[in-house]
């Protein structure tokens, strides 16, 4: 729902671990210092800190306490919290839904349907509604394209009922997936992220990343599952989520927090500065149960996206998730070639050794030891991925019903030529 005209604060739900209902965890409200900033506050409930399986709904930013705690950072609302609500696309499908123009930031996180990402909810009322229990199916998608289609070029929604449809667009509002247009469908016993096709895209993206996600398994990545179905003659790419277990009765949430938030960062230029691979490995550390695999899973994601130059591998599209009580780095996903004019020089979106974002082979080993990888093996480790990408990205993404005129049009993309390049080459 829209929340009323004055209203600056709501409940926040939680699903805890092996559960499929909402308690509520704590208060949220939003409000304006004296020179206008907005200022966020949270505190936890009294009863949901008397219970023994209460957990953290962020390990370092929101411990489990009796404190009211503060922020100033994202427009006041919490990193963990932001997470939960929508992002470039849900704002959009929440806008053309509401008939409004930008909303408040409580309004988008009250206005987005409870099935987001993570395991939160937001609501007005003390007792949290029950969990949404009907799904869009595969066979709704052709309606939902249609749909994204005209949301995309801002036109007028259709009359009828696929104008109702809207809120199922709606349901993975989130961080995850980045701006694409996508929707949540179940099938075969499980929820998806569908990932539509645009009409300006330069290559079949639903393809192309379903053969990213291929091939980074293929080079021992933990990714995210994924499968691509042909509806009224357009591919759209399912790509399984890795917060949801199906379970009795519906569906266990894991928590989930994105790599912005656990670099205490913002989606804005002036923080740029503080997207590092490096700092999140040290993150990492400080709140995952096995800091040496994810540190590790991280560097080879890190070198994977350098290969194949994957330059949106901002901190939105890294997360860990908790699927009980301990922490870990989720499975990869938004894994997207990019073509950029120059074959000499590629940077990452975030810092990945002593020089910054660059995207050479020096630079990726220079700080390997932060990734518990000394030099010789993660050497060893980047050598392996470069043949392993240069060999078969090719052969993988023909496998996985990628056009030949597309394989043209990205082949720029992998193992570009400055990546082992001298560096007084590129002067």
């Amino acid at each position: 729902m829209i929340s009323e005209a004055g209203s600056r604060e709501c409940y926040v739900y939680i699903a805890l671990p092996g559960a499929t209902e909402f308690v509520t965890a704590g208060r949220f409200a939003l409000d304006s210092s004296r020179a206008g900033a907005p200022i966020g506050r949270f505190v936890y409930g009294r009863s949901y800190l008397a219970r023994t399986d209460a957990v953290a709904i962020d390990p370092v930013e929101l411990k489990l306490g009796t404190a009211t705690y503060r922020t100033a950072a994202l427009g006041g609302v919490f990193g963990a919290l932001r997470d939960a609500g929508p992002d470039y696309w849900g704002r959009r499908v929440i806008e053309k839904y509401a008939g409004r123009g930008e909303l408040g930031e409580l309004d988008y996180l009250l206005f987005a349907p409870d099935d987001r990402a993570g395991a939160l909810g937001f609501g007005l009322g003390v007792t949290p509604p029950a969990p949404k229990r009907r799904f869009n199916r595969t066979l709704d998608l052709a309606a939902m394209q249609r749909l994204a289609d005209a949301i995309i070029a801002d036109d007028e929604l259709p009359p009828g009922s696929e104008a109702d449809q809207v809120e199922d667009l709606m349901l993975i509002g989130t961080s995850i997936g980045g701006a694409r247009p996508k929707a949540v469908v179940e099938h075969d016993g499980a929820l998806w992220i569908a990932k539509f096709n645009r009409p300006d895209d330069k290559w079949n993206t639903a393809r192309v990343e379903h053969a990213m996600l291929m091939l980074a398994r293929a080079c021992c990545i933990n990714s995210a599952d994924s499968r691509i179905v042909t509806v009224g003659g357009r591919d759209v790419l399912l790509v399984r989520r890795f917060d949801r277990e199906k379970a009795q009765g519906g569906y266990r949430r894991a928590r989930m927090i994105s790599g912005l938030t656990l670099l205490r960062s913002e989606d804005m230029h002036q923080e740029r500065s503080r997207w590092s691979y490096v700092r999140m490995a040290e993150e990492l550390r400080r709140i995952c149960h096995d800091p040496v695999r994810d540190a590790t899973e991280l560097f080879r994601r890190m070198c994977f996206n350098a290969l194949i130059s994957n330059t949106d591998d901002h901190p939105r599209n890294h997360a860990v998730i908790a699927r009980d009580r301990d922490w870990q780095l989720s499975p990869a996903y938004d894994l997207t070639p990019a073509t950029p004019v120059s074959i000499e020089r590629r940077d990452l979106a975030m810092e990945c050794g002593d020089l910054g974002r660059y995207a050479h082979a020096d630079n990726l080993l220079s700080q390997s030891a932060r990734f518990y990888l000394p030099r010789e093996a993660a050497t060893t480790m980047l050598e392996q991925m470069e043949q392993q990408i240069a060999a078969t990205w090719y052969e993988t993404a023909r496998r996985e019903g990628v056009t030949e005129r597309d394989c043209g049009k990205i082949t720029g993309a992998f193992v570009y030529a400055g990546f082992r390049l001298a560096r007084e080459e590129q002067e």
